[in-house]
């Protein structure tokens, strides 16, 4: 079962890539912050406190969540546009903060790989945490500036308010308790700040398939 783990901070770069990448080697596709987003969208939409760690844990244990390449569900409601908004942007890391939502929606990970038979999977702690085992771990990055820019081309805003944005969510996800925004020891590091999307996939690629030999020369 091949598992490519894509991690890095926000405006990276890692969805676009993660699903151009899982589109050229054939694998399914997982945005597992889309999973976050989706559960802070549910609590947002039922006037939840996102502080109140019991019930917003609960909504991540209880929820049908539907997830595909390009859409996302939750209970029945197609939350695919909203949590891309600025209010749930904002939003989803107190919630991603939650331990008792980090552990279930880990479980909902892997159970997803396991019955797609691996994928190309991204968010923030897949190397570290979700998949140690990965075939292959890449921990993407850019520019404060330039991942701020890339989300205001997505979402709209303020581009000097979303870099500050950034930064506050960068150490929010840095500093948290329960799996870390981190870069493991075994990942390798792409800027994605001055290459093209295809550029990034084919380094990616490149690295899978020298995994690949080095594993067969080994056996």
């Amino acid at each position: 079962m091949i598992v490519v783990a894509i991690d890095g901070p926000a405006g990276a770069g890692k969805s676009t890539i993660a699903k151009a990448l899982a589109k050229r080697i054939k694998l399914r596709y997982l945005d597992t912050g889309a999973m976050y987003r989706a559960v802070t969208f549910a609590a947002m939409n039922r006037k939840i406190e996102l502080s109140d760690e019991a019930a917003i844990a609960k909504i991540a244990s209880d929820c049908q969540m539907q997830i595909a390449d390009e859409s996302i569900s939750i209970d029945g409601l197609d939350a695919t546009a909203e949590i891309r908004g600025q209010e749930v942007t904002r939003a989803v890391s107190v919630v991603a903060t939650n331990s008792l939502v980090r552990t279930e929606l880990r479980n909902r990970q892997r159970k997803w790989v396991g019955d797609h038979g691996g994928g190309v999977v991204e968010g923030r702690d897949i190397g570290s945490v979700v998949f140690p085992e990965a075939t292959l771990k890449v921990y993407l990055t850019a520019s404060p500036m330039v991942r701020a820019k890339r989300r205001v081309e997505q979402s709209g805003g303020d581009v000097e308010r979303i870099a500050t944005e950034i930064a506050e969510r960068d150490e929010r996800d840095s500093s948290r308790s329960d799996s870390p925004l981190m870069k493991t020891s075994d990942s390798v590091t792409i800027d994605t700040s001055d290459i093209s999307v295809d550029e990034v996939v084919d380094q990616i690629e490149q690295l899978l398939a020298k995994k690949r030999d080095d594993k067969k020369a080994s056996q």
